[in-house]
């Protein structure tokens, strides 16, 4: 954690000299009061407690404006770590390859990245600046009291045995159920996450009441958790106020022997007394500080095991091309997305540039695969894949993903603008070039009937858009970032047939002049492709035309668009 408190050492060092500073006054106020005590008051000098009445009240508002100003410092600078941890923890997700988000939870990244995050900004405000500075005024303290009267010192401190042993027991105990509270912290946001964004199924099936009982089964346990530390409390603060107490009674019980032999004056006493209260006080907030810090630590683990993860796509490419051709040929390529489960096998293909593929087969043949990794969010295996005759490799990766672009079946769209979810906020795409795609697209004039028009308000993910809606915006999305290479992954399937109709002649005109990919269950979209790939399996069965395909008798081509076209009455 401290690297990144490095461009902050101002504010740290005005902090940490701010600590030292509110340690080194903490024993003046007692110091006057034993002073005031012995030499006015039993003394009846009126004149004299006035003055000190008056350095009391100084003192008491230069210990408030310190300690203001190490307050402000210590938040300015934990929230400034945390800014910075936030920005490197997000920066880190949006670089992690798709294999990662396969695997985890979205709920446990936001968790990290909000939640966790958040604890963590305590170790700086509320934990270890503070910490250290209660410990220098502990230090000082017990400087004082051993300066002042050493054997009544070690009278007071008989019961500190009985602290460190409980403060040892409460620390272990409040590790373990800060753990279990951010578990189940972590587990409720991946509850919600989930159940939220899948609210239609949850109505649709009309699970509420079962899901209402999961929720409140995962709420129990989380209750359970901050209950269980809560208990710790309960119990440490009491045996903690006992200790006092029995430090207080040997105070009095030794002091008052001391008075009567004349062996020390009252301000000692009454001195030793706020002394005891000052220790006793920072002890307790180094307890909760403690905690504090605990906490953070707990959460800071967890946030380090997500900036340890290492699953990157590997970036070692030089080239970058300002266009491509689009000439296209996996060679060879073998596939699996977990070791030896292979979904692709020993596949081989060639497309020439502004040519356009269709890959067809049943689901869990590999057809979106092999565009995933054409892409390369995820690695192949074995074999090679080229573009302009370039292994894949030898191409940077932001420069390779400029130059493709891909419309998938299910559209994702953004709580923001129509405008802003079609440029995704590149500077170099104009309104007017956005405004030409919807027309060729021919999705202009529903997006001007919307109130707006290019700035309407998307809602998350697209909730206030029709699905074909939705997959119109893709279409323009798509068109205007203007890639060498096109993919339509089942692109039409949440169109109706007369948007269908309507666009066809849009996506023809999209692929003029670019390589394209397209996938579809709907053969009678593909069948003026240039080249279709029949897959099974993970392997290609049959490759051709449509009518060369039709031609294959018992093929599985034609099997496919006999049983289509026959079960529509065609």
């Amino acid at each position: 954690m401290a690297r990144y408190m490095d461009p902050y050492k101002g504010i740290f060092w005005a902090s940490v000299i701010l600590t030292i500073l509110l340690a080194a006054v903490a024993p003046a106020l007692p110091m006057l009061v034993e002073y005031t005590l012995d030499k006015y008051i039993l003394k009846a000098d009126a004149s004299g407690l006035t003055w000190m009445l008056m350095a009391m009240i100084a003192l008491l508002i230069i210990q408030t404006i310190i300690r203001y100003y190490h307050t402000l410092a210590t938040n300015v600078l934990g929230q400034n770590v945390i800014r910075d941890i936030r920005i490197q923890v997000f920066n880190h997700i949006i670089n992690l390859r798709l294999k990662y988000f396969d695997n985890t939870a979205i709920g446990k990244l936001i968790t990290r990245t909000i939640s966790d995050l958040e604890t963590i900004s305590n170790i700086f405000s509320q934990g270890l600046i503070q910490i250290i500075g209660d410990l220098l005024q502990l230090v000082v303290i017990f400087g004082v009291m051993f300066y002042t009267d050493w054997q009544l010192t070690l009278i007071v401190l008989i019961p500190m045995p009985l602290l460190i042993w409980a403060t040892y027991i409460f620390k272990e105990a409040m590790k373990s159920a800060f753990v279990d509270v951010r578990t189940w912290v972590s587990n409720l946001n991946t509850f919600l996450q989930e159940h939220i964004s899948g609210m239609a199924i949850i109505q649709y099936f009309a699970r509420e009441k079962q899901e209402m009982e999961k929720f409140k089964t995962a709420n129990s346990k989380h209750r359970d958790a901050h209950i269980r530390a809560n208990w710790y409390f309960s119990i440490f603060f009491p045996v903690l106020e006992i200790i006092l107490a029995i430090a207080i009674g040997l105070l009095v019980w030794y002091g008052s022997k001391q008075i009567l032999a004349n062996a020390i004056s009252p301000g000692v006493v009454v001195a030793f007394l706020m002394y005891i209260n000052m220790i006793f006080r920072p002890i307790r907030e180094l307890i909760d500080k403690f905690n504090t810090l605990q906490m953070g630590m707990v959460s800071a683990e967890r946030v380090f095991d997500v900036l340890d993860t290492k699953e990157f796509t590997p970036d070692n490419g030089v080239f970058s091309p300002d266009s491509m051709e689009g000439e296209i040929e996996f060679d060879n390529v073998w596939f699996a997305y977990n070791e030896g489960n292979w979904v692709l096998k020993n596949v081989s293909f060639h497309i020439h540039p502004g040519e356009t593929l269709a890959l067809v087969g049943a689901t869990g043949a590999g057809k979106s695969s092999t565009i995933n990794i054409l892409s390369r969010f995820y690695e192949i295996q074995q074999g090679r894949i080229l573009i302009d005759g370039k292994d894949i490799r030898q191409y940077k990766l932001d420069s390779l993903r400029h130059h493709i672009a891909t419309v998938l079946q299910d559209v994702f769209l953004f709580s923001d603008t129509i405008f802003n979810n079609i440029t995704l906020y590149n500077p170099h795409i104009t309104e007017e070039e956005v405004i030409e795609a919807a027309k060729r697209v021919g999705a202009y004039d529903f997006i001007m009937r919307l109130p707006g028009g290019f700035d309407y308000q998307v809602q998350e993910r697209g909730a206030t858009l029709s699905s074909g809606q939705a997959q119109l915006i893709s279409f323009i999305r798509a068109l205007v970032h203007d890639p060498a290479i096109l993919i339509l992954d089942e692109a039409t399937s949440s169109i109706d047939t007369e948007t269908e109709l309507l666009i066809q002649t849009a996506i023809e005109n999209m692929m003029v002049g670019r390589t394209a990919i397209v996938i579809a269950h709907r053969l009678s979209t593909i069948q003026k492709a240039d080249k279709i790939i029949v897959f099974d399996k993970g392997e290609i069965k049959e490759v051709g035309t449509h009518r060369e395909l039709l031609t294959i008798e018992d093929g599985y081509y034609k099997k496919l668009y006999d049983l289509q076209f026959n079960s529509l009455g065609i």
